[in-house]
């Protein structure tokens, strides 16, 4: 699997105030990746996306506020909202070992221990202490999967795949006992 040039680091939730500055809300409430970047692409959901510096950052309880250079007045801030907002990889440090970049993330294929395909992680949320990876498959119930290592055993980005241990309560259908009765009595 070759890795993206861009990662995904969040998208445009608004516009702020009058002068252009932008609200971006990024799927890692604790990234500090705007803070030392100094340009990003922006993709909005219609036109061209383009790469835009940032002039200034300054954090709130939910999001981060940006001034992009030659973004001017409401009018242009507001052309932004929607917008994904992606960092260039070769701007980033590399991740520490046994770490990775949540966009790395998505578009891997889940299997189980024994190999059997689980799906595809399509989103990542953040919903606590810890990002749950959302795994989807054709025709099954969606799983969400918290990324720690009780259930993620293995990443393999080159490979293209992880392998997860679902939390027992998402598993459909019970174990066969040497009875042929399903576990767990009557």
């Amino acid at each position: 699997m070759t890795l993206k040039p861009h990662l995904e680091l969040g998208y445009v939730a608004r516009a702020h105030g009058l002068q252009g500055e932008v609200a971006v809300r990024t799927f890692d409430p604790a990234s500090e990746t705007l803070d030392h970047v100094e340009r990003v692409l922006v993709r909005p959901r219609t036109g061209a996306e383009r790469v835009l510096r940032i002039v200034s950052v300054r954090p709130t309880p939910k999001e981060m506020l940006v001034v992009f250079e030659g973004v001017k007045g409401r009018d242009a801030s507001e052309a932004l909202v929607g917008a994904k907002v992606l960092a260039f990889r070769e701007d980033l440090e590399p991740p520490a070992e046994d770490e990775y970049f949540q966009g790395d993330l998505v578009g891997l294929t889940a299997v189980d221990a024994s190999g059997k395909v689980l799906g595809r992680v399509e989103e990542i949320w953040e919903t606590g202490e810890v990002p749950n990876l959302v795994i989807r498959a054709e025709g099954q119930e969606e799983l969400v999967v918290p990324f720690v290592d009780d259930f993620v055993s293995t990443v393999d980005i080159p490979g293209g795949r992880l392998v997860v241990k679902p939390p027992e309560y998402l598993e459909v259908g019970g174990q066969e006992s040497a009875e042929g009765e399903p576990e767990g009595g009557e």
